[in-house]
């Protein structure tokens, strides 16, 4: 659970708030993704030049309404209100941010590629980016049976605009006090990561896992 405070300071609010999930009696949020919690840590905080980048990262699970969503694209795992994902924050000098935002891009890239689905990045245009980011790219699996493309991850360099509502700053080289630059990324949304797997992978007796993923559940292949 997050404060009002956190949320406001990462964007979530007030453009969020109808995605988010209310608890009056606590003035709480649950929520939305692990960079409200993670990137508060700093809020309020001159950290040394010499810290940066701080590298951050959190598994948890995530809440949200899907306010206002309807019909046979919010069914089985393609919208759901609880999901759990791995979320990286870094807070960086402002003259890395960009070649940090690369470096995270490279990170999830490698991760889709080792799980061998079909997939494509998309630079976002202004007016598909959340008020909060400079610039964002999408992630987005090619769904078998829905035949469409799904996001399940999105990376963003955020400049100095969550870090200036949070106050986390640094001292230049001059005893300057300035504002780091925040960036996050998802490391992929597991349901969707799931669902994609499942159905680009069927074969006549079995479903084929990735090589990446015998180690973990045993075996080559889910059969009958």
């Amino acid at each position: 659970m997050v404060n009002e405070a956190s949320a406001y300071g990462t964007g979530q609010l007030p453009d969020k708030e109808g995605q988010m999930y209310h608890m009056p009696a606590d003035s709480f949020y649950m929520i939305p993704t692990s960079e409200v919690p993670v990137t508060n840590i700093y809020r309020d905080e001159i950290v040394k030049a010499e810290q940066l980048p701080i590298k951050m990262t959190a598994y948890s699970p995530c809440f949200r309404r899907e306010a206002g969503s309807f019909g046979k694209d919010v069914r089985g795992l393609n919208r759901v209100h609880q999901f759990e994902k791995v979320e990286i924050v870094q807070l960086v000098h402002p003259a890395k941010s960009y070649e940090v935002l690369a470096e995270m891009l490279i990170h999830v890239e490698k991760l889709l590629q080792s799980l061998e689905l079909p997939y494509r990045i998309l630079r976002l245009c202004g007016g598909d980016m959340s008020f909060t980011s400079a610039l964002t790219y999408d992630f987005e699996v090619y769904s078998a049976a829905q035949e469409r493309w799904l996001e399940v991850s999105s990376v963003s360099n955020f400049e100095g605009y969550q870090t200036n509502r949070m106050k986390i700053r640094f001292k230049d080289e001059n005893g300057k006090t300035q504002l780091v630059h925040s960036l996050n990324g998802s490391s992929l949304a597991l349901p969707r990561i799931v669902a994609c797997l499942l159905e680009n992978n069927q074969q006549e007796n079995k479903i084929a896992l990735p090589k990446a993923l015998h180690s973990y559940f045993g075996k080559e292949a889910i059969t009958k």
